[in-house]
């Protein structure tokens, strides 16, 4: 098993959902956690106590990443606290939900705010913890993108734009800053948490999750838990890994399995 014993981990939008699921999971394998929120204090008080209750010192932080001062701030309040940082998790994120082939739902301020947090958030979080993981020599980042950034689906256009520009500045900064930081990511499909089902709608979402488990090849619609697993990996394992695109969507990038196909002609 993956040791992370004593590891020092910041996760980003991390009170809800997959943030909070990775911040648990490490928690548990004996990391202290940062627990970021923008808004969702109550939420993210809940996650603190999860992970307490998993045996990890936690540092609770309000921090917007897309607000750069915010992000050397939060790096610097983790260095303070505990001497270092070992593992990056770029989860914030943020979107609209808007039909692709509505382009007069989107503006140029809608692509400006989900680029970001999405991207800009990212790359300024990045930036700011790679002095320390390489004056320590060494540190993993992991970004949680989105299948939308690769088959272009999803909420919106701009928000599939965001996450296809978050797996190429993946691969850039795996190049840039080895050989001491990995840098990979990891690409979620349809998941089943409150923020999706809250952007929906109760009957969009019901219909969208009966078709994800009824046409993909695992028959599956994944949970928060599930996605955090290969991010996990990816922050305390895959020592010889960077710069990978990693997609965790039950097979939705593969197309309908064949029995649905076969139902549709």
């Amino acid at each position: 098993m993956w040791d992370a014993k004593g590891k020092i981990a910041i996760i980003t939008g991390s009170a809800t959902g997959v943030g909070e699921e990775v911040a648990v999971q490490l928690a548990e394998m004996g990391a202290n956690v940062v627990i970021n929120y923008t808004k969702s204090l109550d939420e993210a008080k809940a996650a603190v106590a999860r992970c307490e209750a998993a045996g990890a010192e936690v540092l609770l932080c309000q921090a917007d990443v897309s607000n750069d001062d915010d992000c050397r701030r939060m790096v610097a309040e983790t260095v303070k606290k505990w001497g270092g940082v070992d593992i990056l998790v770029n989860n914030a994120g943020r979107s609209k939900f808007v039909a692709h082939a509505d382009l007069d739902g989107l503006d140029a301020q809608d692509f400006q705010d989900i680029y970001a947090v999405n991207v800009i958030g990212p790359f300024q979080m990045t930036r700011a913890v790679t002095p320390h993981m390489k004056a320590q020599g060494g540190g993993s980042i992991v970004n949680v993108s989105s299948i939308a950034g690769i088959e272009g689906i999803g909420s919106c256009i701009a928000y599939a734009a965001s996450k296809g520009a978050l797996n190429t500045m993946t691969r850039s900064l795996a190049r840039a800053l080895g050989p001491e930081i990995r840098v990979n990511t990891v690409c979620p499909g349809f998941i089943k948490t409150r923020w999706l089902e809250n952007g929906l709608g109760d009957e969009v979402f019901g219909k969208l999750m009966s078709s994800v488990q009824r046409s993909t090849v695992l028959k599956a619609a994944s949970t928060p838990v599930e996605v955090a697993e290969p991010i996990v990996y990816f922050a305390v394992g895959g020592k010889h890994t960077t710069g990978a695109i990693y997609v965790v969507d039950a097979g939705t990038h593969l197309g309908p399995t064949a029995s649905v196909v076969a139902d549709q002609v």
